[in-house]
């Protein structure tokens, strides 16, 4: 039986087992078992997360198993990803994972909660396996985000437009060490309803432009004098996280984060910067093909997108549980 453990900071011996673990199940299930958010934190060496907390499973020989990670995301309200080691599959560890996960909320409630405290959990890819897991534990379907593609070049052999820019506005790129501020303000209130990406901060954006993909040319920022009103953060993939079965598991572009300020949405600014961040990726880093993400319920997008050339590729959804104290 694999034994749970709770920590604020990984081991770099854990750190390992687990990057072992994630890429055994994204070679089983053929997309990522974890999100971007979660796979920072599991680099060697990332130390504690404020708010996030990890829950190990590990056999006899220290073998981690399965692997579960809990964040607060608000008054009451808890988030968390897990992922189970292929062979050790269909033996109770999710089970006991799960059980933990809704333990360690029902421990953090307080004795008079203002609200039911809630617990939603990440199904990458939105197998039938995760999704029983998620029914005999008394989760509910809940958030479902979609996961969007489209060739680069050859599509009905129709090149992509050339962006057309609404009345005063103009482009540039990213420039590190002095953007970060306007485009944390303007990234709030565009996902002001979000509940992931309307919350970063300097935590969230710093550690990326850390990473080997980060481009400043391709995060594409759009102002109207002195106004930052929209962006395009492209990202770049040197392998395919999920590529289609049979095909060889080359880079693919993905549209990162787009945004575009509320007050000058409809004005087909947020299209023009879609191109811009397309043609981008097709012309000058070479790409084929791109991805996206972005939630069913959001109709105008997934409208917009579907405009352009995107179709659904794969699904995550989201269980939610309210916890009983």
């Amino acid at each position: 039986m694999s034994l749970l453990s709770w920590s604020d900071t990984l081991s770099a011996g854990q750190a390992a087992g687990i990057g072992t673990l994630v890429a055994a199940a994204r070679a089983a299930d053929g997309v990522g078992p974890v999100s971007d958010d979660v796979a920072l934190t599991l680099r060697p060496g990332a130390g504690a997360s404020p708010g996030r907390s990890h829950l190990v499973a590990a056999d006899e020989a220290g073998a981690v198993t399965g692997y579960a990670q809990l964040a607060r995301a608000g008054d009451g309200a808890w988030e968390a990803e897990l992922v189970v080691h292929p062979a050790h599959r269909r033996h109770g560890v999710g089970t006991r994972l799960v059980a933990t996960l809704l333990d360690a909320v029902r421990q953090a409630a307080p004795a008079v909660p203002a609200r039911p405290a809630t617990l939603d959990i990440w199904a990458h890819g939105d197998s039938a396996a995760a999704a029983a897991l998620a029914d005999r534990a008394g989760f509910s379907r809940g958030r479902v985000l979609l996961q969007l593609r489209r060739p680069l070049a050859g599509l009905d052999g129709a090149d992509l437009a050339e962006p057309v820019w609404p009345a005063g506005v103009t482009v540039r790129t990213f420039e590190p060490g002095k953007d970060e501020g306007r485009w944390l303000a303007l990234n709030a209130l565009a996902f002001a309803s979000h509940p992931e990406q309307g919350r970063w901060t300097e935590q969230d954006l710093l550690p990326r432009e850390a990473e080997p993909w980060f481009d400043a040319a391709g995060f594409f920022l759009a102002e109207r004098g002195d106004d930052l009103v929209g962006f395009h953060w492209t990202k770049v993939h040197p392998v395919d996280p999920a590529p289609p079965a049979g095909a060889a598991a080359g880079p693919i572009g993905e549209v990162y984060v787009i945004g575009v300020d509320p007050a000058r949405a409809g004005g087909g600014l947020g299209r023009a910067l879609t191109l811009a961040g397309l043609r981008h990726l097709r012309d000058d880093r070479g790409l084929a093909a791109i991805m996206l993400y972005t939630d069913e319920d959001n109709v105008r997008a997934v409208r917009m997108y579907e405009g352009l050339g995107f179709s659904r590729y794969a699904v995550d959804t989201q269980y939610r549980a309210t916890v009983r104290l």
